[in-house]
């Protein structure tokens, strides 16, 4: 008879991290993927779980206001870090300008990729060394997938933001 060792369970970690503007601590395993820990312990299922493999971009979240897969990273890396998530972005119970675009453009089919897609934007439009133009928006967006085909309203809600934006700063016509 073969001898089996049981591995011991791994020993949580403790997690400091600003979630949607709110200092946390949690208490996570040390392989434990942030998008689990957002879903499965924090309850905020808003940020979606599609192919786990960080191909789809359904899982974007700002990670210090920069837009990555939270399937692949490690809840342990956002120490200190400032973390948002899709329930995140509306402020004083207001949407954000991206959320009401993709309500005004009808950017949403079955609504899966809706959050990503929406975070996604709102990083696209705070990066001002990415151009407006069609083109290079499309491309900013490429790692996001919808399998509905909602593209053409999407890239109408995100240029409908960027435009409005562009002429609140005075810019007029883009």
């Amino acid at each position: 008879m073969q001898e089996t060792t049981a591995h011991p369970p791994e020993a949580a970690v403790t997690v400091r991290l600003t979630l949607n503007g709110d200092p946390i601590t949690i208490e996570v395993s040390p392989s434990a993927i942030l998008l689990d820990v957002l879903r499965e312990q924090l309850g905020l299922t808003g940020t979606k779980k599609g192919c786990d493999h960080g191909q789809c971009g359904a899982c974007t979240v700002h990670v210090d206001g920069r837009a990555m897969n939270a399937c692949l990273r490690l809840a342990v890396m956002c120490e200190g870090q400032a973390v948002t998530t899709i329930e995140g972005l509306a402020e004083a119970g207001h949407l954000h300008p991206i959320q009401q675009a993709f309500l005004d453009h009808d950017a949403f089919q079955c609504g899966y990729c809706s959050p990503g897609q929406i975070m996604s934007a709102v990083a696209l439009l705070e990066d001002h060394r990415i151009a407006g133009d069609v083109a290079t928006v499309r491309e900013a967006m490429s790692g996001n997938l919808c399998r509905c085909g909602a593209y053409q309203n999407i890239l109408a809600a995100i240029q409908d933001v960027r435009l409005r934006r562009h002429a609140q700063e005075g810019g007029g016509d883009a």
